[in-house]
């Protein structure tokens, strides 16, 4: 487990702050290099993580239905721009030989997976994987929607626009019903 090294950060800040023609002595700004080392600290912890790990422990239960946890907010960093994209995962899955997880283990993995410098496409992919190689379901559907902020703020500058990735596996993929099943649910509140 590589550590965060917060003196490097703090030096880039201060040559971003002066590159940008910023005083980095100014009142205002002497504590923000500190500052940034512990939010990227923060932002950044789920490079240290395996989001299989929340499904280590997993129960014996008999049910092979539908398991949908909706609505899990996360943020991350756009590993283009390193900008913040933001918004909320919807993470099912059909148990398979009793194999269940903790529902909390769902938006921690998808937590852990945000918390990198990332693309949308990659979050969506690996919590559908890491479900799939650790709970061997008879499927996985990932849905997450995003507002990037390198939408918003910069380039085309098109606020409240929002990105939708889904990643369908094993019965999800095979069978549209399923997805449709899923797609619906999410629309009722």
């Amino acid at each position: 487990m590589k550590e965060v090294n917060h003196e490097q950060i703090e030096q880039a800040v201060r040559l971003i702050l002066e590159a940008v023609g910023e005083n980095p002595d100014r009142e205002g700004l002497l504590d923000t290099p500190k500052r940034v080392a512990r939010m990227y600290s923060e932002v950044f912890q789920g490079l240290n993580q395996d989001p299989e790990e929340y499904f280590e422990t997993i129960f014996s239960e008999d049910h092979e239905e539908l398991v949908f946890v909706k609505d899990i907010p996360f943020f991350s960093m756009c590993e283009h721009h390193l900008v913040p994209f933001f918004g909320k995962a919807h993470v099912a899955y059909i148990p398979k030989d009793g194999k269940v997880a903790g529902l909390s283990k769902l938006a921690r993995a998808v937590e852990a997976v945000a918390k990198r410098p990332q693309l949308q496409e990659r979050i969506t992919a690996t919590v559908a994987d890491s479900i799939m190689n650790k709970l061997t379901p008879h499927g996985a559907f990932v849905i997450v929607e995003a507002e990037h902020m390198c939408m918003t703020m910069r380039g085309v500058k098109k606020p409240g626009s929002k990105t939708i990735t889904m990643a369908a596996r094993g019965v999800f993929k095979e069978d549209s019903t399923k997805r449709q099943e899923i797609l619906a649910l999410l629309h009722q509140s």
